[in-house]
């Protein structure tokens, strides 16, 4: 990161839902990949995973997308071009945008008691 001038930002600890797209997915490929499958060595791991990754991302709807594939989805933005000028498609974004220069993290305050 320092070679390429990249900041490290890290969510606050116990702060999940700072990271709430990842977390989200964590738990869903835990319980219907990880959880459910039993692997016989790397090249087999390797292999069923990129069969449940094609299947994520190219045959399973997703409602977050209105109930398109994540690849169909980006392929309506490429094509359209609509994602800069229509203020829904920026909601259903599956890439969130980075923050404006200048933002610090917020800070929270925790009740004692």
């Amino acid at each position: 990161c320092r070679d390429n001038a990249i900041d490290w930002h890290f969510i606050a600890p116990g702060k999940p839902i700072q990271n709430a797209f990842v977390e989200s997915f964590n738990g869903r490929m835990r319980d219907e990949f990880l959880n459910e499958t039993l692997f016989f060595g790397l090249d087999d791991t390797r292999r069923r995973l990129a069969a449940w990754v094609a299947d994520y991302n190219n045959a399973r709807p997703h409602s977050s997308l209105r109930y398109q594939t994540p690849a169909a989805f980006a392929a309506n933005l490429t094509a359209t071009g609509d994602r800069l000028r229509n203020p829904d498609q920026l909601r259903q974004s599956p890439v969130a945008p980075p923050a404006p220069l200048g933002v610090q993290p917020t800070r929270t305050l925790n009740a004692a008691g």
